[in-house]
């Protein structure tokens, strides 16, 4: 009895101190995913509800990681002279609808304006939900001869979806942040060049800052971009929900929007030709996969080159310690971080007790804590806890910045190593539709011998719809496995002619 009435009070102590100090996760990542990643982006501060559904808040510790990508990516696109532009957010239905497949497969999420006060529009105007058509009637302009070769433009903009179920934030929105990029070519290699190039970079963004593994492939003529020749992409994996994500793409349109639009040019022969076309993007998404992959019960984990605090250095004062003397080594440390180029911060808040402090940083993600008690003060050092894995060193001061970079590049790679090793044990290789089904009830990443037919697509589509929806292709991968001859389609029982990745996704 006495046990019990202890665990009574002791819990009832824990739901005063949530109470009380507002901190903590109520669901667990892997009870309750959605749940818990609800409240890890508001508790984290990423973003607050708005009072229109399917659109949130993008709050500072957001935005600082949305400008560190787009500073990488925005140099690298710079080097590869792309420009960056702005066209308008309006589009006219006349232009929306010139490219027949483009809009059916934006149909849906077009947003319109149809009221001027209290005045119907005499035409309504859509929204972009991308901006080929808002974009290609000028390369028709602008674009005359061989010399007016390559066009390259990228802008940093929003766009508008509207219809669709179950928001979620940063993963299905309404409205979110991208950049995207329109580039025409005169020859159809350049274009399928830019393509991978771009394709590398998102790779990059994913894998070298946001520490998520993916794979990259091309997607299926059924899952292509909507009026594309072909699609590509880095497909990332959420082992907890057992869903596949695109996590960016980079679209080959080939000629087909030229041919719309009249992007015509006189080639060095004199003879007319049609421009070759690219389109490539990547979105706040990224964002959400960061929180998915790498947070815990904790909240949220940031990988270091993404932080916007890397290391917080919080004073842990004892009632007759030097507080003035902590307090100053607190100030030293985060101004020899930061003039070492790290991002660092104090906390000195008096009004919340260093245990505070910790579980508010943490919940935050930062990747290194630095405290400093009277023993650190006395012994010339501090001590520094890891985010990703809770582990406590204590560091001398003299070597101080030597050690919290070294710490702060092994956050960074044991995040991937431990996201890749998470990643890898779910994908499973099948050969027939039993074990696909096996496969997909087990949540599993699927890769599979698919005899490449749009029908057989759709046919696993409609085989596989349920309450978690249904299975379709995520990639066909450009690594492909060895492909052994006579090795027979896992759905329809023909010939194979490639590797293809499988399963449910966002």
């Amino acid at each position: 009895m006495a046990g019990k009435e202890a665990e009574k009070s002791s819990s009832r102590k824990k739901k005063e101190v949530k109470k009380e100090t507002g901190l903590g996760l109520t669901a667990k990542k892997d009870e309750n995913f959605g749940e818990w990643y609800s409240e890890v982006v508001i508790s984290g501060e990423m973003i607050e509800y708005y009072d229109i559904s399917g659109c949130y808040i993008l709050r500072p510790w957001t935005m600082a990681i949305w400008e560190i990508m787009q500073a990488f990516f925005d140099a690298e696109i710079k080097k590869m002279k792309i420009k960056n532009c702005y066209f308008p957010l309006f589009v006219s239905p006349a232009v929306l609808q010139k490219e027949k497949d483009h809009i059916e497969g934006f149909a849906p999420e077009v947003a319109w304006v149809t009221k001027s006060g209290q005045s119907d529009l005499e035409v309504p105007i859509a929204i972009r939900p991308t901006s080929e058509t808002v974009m290609y009637p000028y390369y028709s302009k602008w674009i005359r001869g061989h010399r007016d070769l390559p066009l390259k433009l990228n802008q940093w903009c929003n766009v508008v979806r509207w219809e669709f179920s179950n928001p979620t934030p940063f993963i299905r929105s309404r409205e979110f942040l991208w950049q995207e990029g329109h580039t025409a070519f005169a020859t159809k290699e350049e274009a399928d060049t830019e393509v991978l190039e771009i394709l590398e970079l998102y790779r990059r963004i994913y894998e070298e800052f946001l520490a998520i593994p993916v794979i990259k492939g091309r997607k299926s003529e059924h899952e292509k971009f909507a009026g594309g020749l072909y699609t590509t992409s880095v497909e990332a994996f959420i082992p907890n929900t057992g869903r596949g994500v695109q996590g960016a793409t980079s679209h080959c349109l080939g000629q087909n929007f030229a041919k719309m639009f009249e992007i015509n040019f006189e080639n060095e022969k004199g003879e007319r030709a049609m421009v070759w076309q690219n389109s490539w993007a990547y979105s706040t998404r990224t964002i959400g996969v960061m929180v998915m992959v790498h947070g815990d019960d904790k909240g949220l984990v940031l990988p270091p080159k993404v932080a916007a605090v890397q290391v917080v250095v919080i004073p842990v004062p004892y009632k007759d310690a030097n507080t003035k003397g902590i307090f100053d080594a607190c100030d030293e440390t985060a101004n020899m971080l930061n003039e070492a180029g790290f991002c660092a911060e104090t906390d000195f808040r008096d009004n919340y007790s260093p245990g505070w402090k910790y579980s508010h940083w943490e919940m935050k993600g930062v990747p290194l804590r630095i405290e400093i008690g009277p023993k650190d003060l006395a012994n010339k050092q501090v001590r520094a806890v890891r985010r990703d894995n809770g582990s406590k060193n204590d560091i001398p001061m003299d070597s101080l910045v030597e050690k919290v970079k070294d710490m702060l590049a092994d956050i960074q790679q044991n995040l991937f190593n431990v996201a890749k090793q998470k990643r890898d044990a779910c994908i499973q290789v099948v050969k027939t539709w039993d074990e696909f089904m096996e496969a997909l009830s087990q949540k599993k990443m699927i890769l599979a011998p698919w005899c490449d037919e749009e029908e057989v697509e759709k046919d696993v589509k409609a085989r596989t719809k349920g309450e978690m929806g249904a299975a379709k292709s995520l990639c066909s991968p450009f690594d492909q496995p060895l492909l052994e001859e006579g090795t027979l389609c896992f759905a329809s029982g023909k010939p194979a002619k490639k590797w293809t990745y499988w399963g449910r996704s966002y």
